[in-house]
């Protein structure tokens, strides 16, 4: 009888291996099958046995540094069977509240917060308007990108420095991407070969900058998606690097971008690389209420004098009277950068530029860029200019959006002529682009630009396509990562 006891108590207290026990309520011992490994239920490993050793797993302070990311969301008073299986196993969620809630802040931890989060009909108005432009998987890929980046410290033009700059340890510097070492002379001057990039030249200030307008864009967004203000407080740090610490600022000006060697030790056209602080600006107008006062003016400082260089300075004026994407960059960043500063006349110029210049005499009537299609990368190219050029037009107003040619030009054009070719590349009919031809299309901005303004057709495309590229190429050539930023001008 003895023997018959034993056995089955032995049988009671006994758990597969693949199973997480203990009710930390009552004490007593619940299963959760593991074996579909599904969502965050694989963070628990099998041998979770013990109130203790599931409290430590629950209190991310006692785990080692490579576990506390995964765990770090939990608050210590999950308790009960029903609340753990519902925050860790997504598949048991109805199936609109299932995610991957890894992705989610440390402050997102209730089942209303999160569902909140995820629906944006259960949002305040203010937060509703800005989530509702995005697709939920959109929406949570952003917020997963600024939560990682919250470890993420400042690194700008000072912390790398190239030998062949002319300039000192604050000015950016980068080489032009086409030039390449002349086989018959290889220590000569370089010589060109358009649409090639050179690995070779030195971008490390460029990465810098990308990095720097994709950490405070994704910041930005994900406050605007959640209300959370530690990503407007982590993201102060870095503007005060690159734009107020003296001994990390960058100067305001970019004399040495885009050199050739044995040429020049900069030229007009490296303004371009500036495109990605655009994004930087309007990541500081959402932040406005969450920096100080001082720090705005300083910031706002920083870029009226680099407006002031950019209206100037004889690279800036060749910049502006460029014929193709380089003179739209320009007047793009001087209308973005002016408005940040406050400074209504270089709007109303851009404005007469569009109005004067880019439509008339980039645009053809079909609503082509010809000289973008003459280049080595026709099909990138015209994409980029069209999404540089639609925001713009956005960011003047809807009057120019609406400008008309009398031949029927406007950037509505731009955009019907190209949305078919992103909606079936095989359609197009140009030559193909010769490097990075299968990294496009993503998400376009002008498709985004374009549903703004009424395009539905647009828009659904937009919401189709790749919103993430990974390849640095592709990143360089599209400043607007984050157009929930941009909807409202």
């Amino acid at each position: 009888m003895m023997v018959i006891l034993f056995l089955f108590f032995s049988m009671l207290n006994w758990v597969p291996k693949e199973n997480i026990t203990t009710n930390h309520r009552s004490g007593q011992s619940y299963s959760l099958d593991l074996n579909s490994k599904k969502g965050s239920m694989e963070i628990y490993p099998a041998n979770l046995h013990s109130k203790e050793t599931l409290i430590s797993k629950l209190n991310p302070t006692k785990l080692p540094p490579e576990e506390k990311v995964s765990i770090e969301i939990y608050p210590a008073n999950l308790h009960s069977k029903e609340t753990l299986i519902s925050k860790l196993n997504p598949a048991k969620l109805p199936p609109e509240e299932k995610v991957s809630i890894e992705i989610y802040p440390a402050n997102l931890h209730s089942k209303e917060t999160l569902i909140t989060k995820l629906n944006p009909a259960k949002l305040p108005a203010k937060e509703r308007a800005s989530a509702e432009i995005y697709p939920t998987h959109v929406r949570r890929k952003t917020i997963e990108m600024a939560t990682k980046y919250l470890r993420e410290k400042p690194i700008t033009v000072t912390a790398s420095i190239c030998k062949r700059s002319a300039g000192n340890i604050h000015d950016f510097y980068s080489e032009g991407d086409y030039w390449w070492p002349d086989p018959s002379n290889p220590n000569g001057p370089y010589i060109q070969r358009d649409g090639e990039t050179n690995p070779e030249n030195f971008v490390a200030h460029r990465l810098a900058m990308i990095r720097f307008s994709q950490i405070v864009g994704s910041f930005a967004s994900a406050y605007l998606l959640t209300g959370n203000k530690k990503f407007a407080k982590a993201a102060i740090p870095h503007f005060k690097a690159w734009f107020t610490d003296s001994l990390t600022r960058m100067n305001p000006n970019l004399l040495y971008a885009q050199a050739i060697l044995g040429r020049m030790t900069g030229r007009g056209i490296g303004i371009i690389d500036t495109i990605h602080f655009l994004e930087v600006v309007k990541a500081m107008e959402t932040f406005k209420n969450e920096i100080s006062a001082t720090d705005y003016l300083n910031f706002q400082t920083w870029f009226r004098n680099y407006v002031q260089w950019m209206t100037t300075h004889p690279y800036g004026l060749a910049e502006r009277d460029a014929l193709n994407n380089h003179s739209t960059c320009w007047a793009l960043q001087v209308s973005v950068f002016a408005r940040f500063t406050n400074d209504q006349k270089w709007e109303n110029y851009c404005y007469d530029r569009y109005k004067s210049s880019f439509i008339p005499n980039q645009m053809a009537v079909n609503g082509s860029f010809p000289l973008e299609l003459k280049r080595t990368k026709p099909y990138g190219y015209s994409l980029f200019n069209l999404d540089i050029m639609s925001t713009l037009a956005h960011v003047l107003g809807q009057k120019a959006w609406d400008f008309t040619l009398p031949d029927g030009r406007n950037i509505q054009k731009g955009v019907d002529f190209l949305r078919p070719f992103v909606a079936d590349k095989s359609i197009w009919k140009y030559p193909v682009d010769v490097m990075y031809d299968e990294q496009w299309p993503i998400a376009q901005t002008f498709l985004f630009m374009a549903g703004l303004h009424g395009d539905e057709k647009s828009m659904e495309l937009w919401k189709k396509l790749e919103h993430f590229p990974q390849n640095q190429e592709v990143i360089r050539n599209f400043p607007i990562r984050n157009p929930i930023l941009w909807k409202s001008f």
